[in-house]
């Protein structure tokens, strides 16, 4: 029990004695002199850098999307004559929003039922979104994976009271509307 005892003190006498502490403010960077309560955006960022300099890194998975590498693409293999099939590709892994429209006057009651049996049906289909309604007849189905986000487009354009599916600004209007019947 000594001998541990010993350890323990002499490792906690090593780790205090090596710590950097700054013995001037002089020697202090200018972010670091401010009271916390004056931090700004970008100090409190080098803060979080500087306490997770000596973490592992995270896997590819685990980072944030704006920091995973973007997926290698093999053009050899993609026809190039459907620029969807492209746009699918590049958004593979990536977050996208789908703007969805019901037609004709429904109430914001109505369009809930509606879009809510759209998603469950798509969940069905291994189609994951999450629905979220900004308007009386407009909502939004977010896809984690956003190549998904035309095979969903394929199917609520077959939907009777779908009207408009729109994805990177093109809209894809619903086959029972009079844009498509013209």
């Amino acid at each position: 029990m000594h001998t541990v005892y010993c350890i323990l003190l002499f490792t906690t006498a090593i780790c205090t004695i090596h710590c950097k502490k700054f013995t001037n403010e002089e020697d202090k960077p200018a972010w670091a002199k401010k009271n916390i309560r004056d931090y700004n955006d970008a100090d409190l960022e080098r803060l979080l850098e500087q306490w997770e300099e000596d973490d592992e890194p995270l896997e590819q998975d685990e980072l944030p999307e704006h920091l995973r590498p973007q997926p290698n693409i093999d053009f050899s293999k993609i026809d190039m004559t459907n620029p969807e099939n492209l746009l699918k590709l590049t958004k593979k892994g990536r977050t996208l929003m789908v703007f969805v429209s019901v037609d004709g006057n429904p109430s914001r009651e109505e369009t809930e039922e509606i879009t809510k049996l759209w998603q469950s049906s798509l969940w069905n289909n291994h189609i994951q979104a999450e629905r979220y309604l900004v308007s009386d007849d407009r909502s939004i189905f977010l896809f984690k994976d956003g190549s998904q986000a035309w095979d969903a487009k394929e199917f609520l354009i077959e939907q009777e009271r779908c009207k408009v599916v729109v994805i990177e600004n093109k809209s894809y209007y619903g086959k029972h509307t009079e844009e498509v019947r013209i």
